[in-house]
């Protein structure tokens, strides 16, 4: 009995021994489950702020990135400025007394060519020529304050010669670049009056050529001077050529547009449109300016007879380094003699072109241009008529193309100093024939040059 009752009483033992092993083998692992889960979320959270620090770095990166190409675009903007606008460059000769401020400005370009089928025998020249990019030219420009308003009166007289041999450009012309007064300000835009360049050129000159600035501006601005790629800056002209005379021109920005009107006097009793130019222009330049448009439409009259034409392109700023152009031009004129039906001349044009500035002091251009012309009116030599010339006495007509290929380099010593090598190679097809390659169908242009603006 007494042997029953101890193995009872170990038994019970035991079993309370192994109930509180068991008890405290739970609690153990349900603390080391909850410790667990603590760490995890922990764990977790390190995660979540870890992921959060990688990706506010990498924005702050890009950011920075973006920031720093934007900065190398501004300043290739203002220094193909600075280049397209010489004077503005070098910062002229200021005088500045009470609200009014005085510039004088100027730009030497000095070019040695040499030109194969210089004559009938097809001979080569070399020799000066004038000057291949900017015309040789000095100037005063200047503006005055009237009250508080912003608003200011302005003012440009600008010459041009041949810095070969002193000649004005213009005979018995003094200003025949620029001779205009007008009045700007913020709300008003640019209003001027006199002789000035056609809007048509200030605007698609951002695609003309690679050798103005990339942006569409209130400025005047242009192609480039006397080489074999010029021409087509005469589908961008007027009834008195690249310029206008006895001109009213309107330009003003809203915001990233730019808009342009301009109206030339025929000055002929009896016909108020005879002679006149009437002209409506256009820019957008895209936000951080990655890309800028243009374009403008024209009409006038030349000896009574209508011309027309309108061009639209830009250009893309595809890195710091990279600026493409592309442009169209479209013509369409009467001509002929009294009495002699030809039709009306239609001509199409195109370019190409791009510029490369890697850092440094040289940069690259490269260009391709097709002139394509239908009907065109010729002379009494059989040479094709310059698009918007006196049409009136035509009685012969010829279809053909004129294509050109150009290409330069440039050392910039700095804003004020520079030299250049440029070249290009022409040919004509079919009915068009020029005076400058004595008839022949091609003409091949290599050029050397120094260029100082003040």
């Amino acid at each position: 009995m007494r042997k029953n009752t101890i193995r009872a009483t170990f038994a019970g033992t035991c079993a309370i021994l192994a109930l509180g092993a068991s008890t405290s083998y739970a609690d153990t692992n349900d603390e080391l489950k909850s410790e667990i889960n603590a760490q995890r979320q922990r764990l977790e959270a390190l995660e979540k702020k870890l992921e959060a620090s990688i990706r506010a770095t990498q924005d702050a990166q890009a950011k920075a990135q973006d920031a720093q190409v934007q900065v190398q675009k501004v300043q290739q903007a203002q220094a193909e400025t600075a280049r397209a606008q010489p004077a503005a460059a070098a910062g002229g000769l200021n005088y500045q007394k009470g609200g009014s401020i005085v510039t004088l400005y100027g730009l030497i370009d000095v070019t040695i060519s040499s030109i194969n089928n210089a004559n009938a025998k097809g001979d080569r020249l070399t020799s000066y020529q004038t000057a291949w990019f900017s015309g040789n030219r000095w100037g005063i420009t200047g503006k005055h304050a009237l009250g508080n308003e912003g608003l200011n009166a302005i003012f440009k007289l600008e010459s041009e010669y041949v810095a070969n041999t002193g000649e004005l450009d213009t005979a018995n012309v003094l200003f025949n670049r620029d001779a205009w007064v007008g009045l700007e300000s913020a709300s008003l835009g640019k209003l001027t009056f006199g002789r000035q360049n056609a809007i048509a050129r200030d605007y698609t000159a951002i695609y003309g050529d690679p050798y103005s600035g990339a942006k569409v501006t209130l400025e005047e601005g242009g192609y480039s001077n006397t080489n074999n790629f010029k021409q087509i800056i005469f589908y961008a002209a007027s009834a008195t050529g690249t310029r206008i005379n006895n001109g009213v021109v309107w330009k003003k920005d809203f915001g990233n547009f730019v808009g342009g009107l301009s109206y030339a006097f025929g000055g002929v009793a009896g016909d108020f449109s005879n002679g006149s130019t009437q002209t409506a222009a256009f820019g957008y330049n895209g936000d951080g300016d990655t890309f800028h448009l243009a374009g403008f439409v024209n009409h006038f009259k030349v000896a009574g007879q209508t011309h027309k034409a309108y061009s639209f392109g830009g250009n893309v700023i595809l890195s710091p380094l990279v600026r493409l152009n592309a442009g169209y031009y479209g013509y369409n004129s009467e001509q002929g003699a009294p009495g002699v039906v030809v039709g009306n001349r239609k001509d199409k044009a195109y370019t190409v072109s791009s510029k490369f500035t890697p850092a440094g002091p040289i940069d690259y251009e490269l260009g391709y241009q097709i002139i394509e012309a239908k009907n065109a009116g010729v002379n009494g030599s059989g040479f094709i008529l310059t698009p918007y010339a006196n049409a009136l006495g035509v009685t012969k007509t010829g279809t053909g193309d004129k294509k050109t290929l150009y290409v330069s380099t440039f050392y910039h010593f700095d804003k004020q100093a520079e030299v250049y090598f440029a070249a290009d190679r022409m040919k004509l097809t079919d009915g068009y024939k020029l005076a400058i390659t004595n008839g022949k169908q091609d003409q091949t242009e290599v050029a050397v040059g120094m260029r100082f603006k003040f």
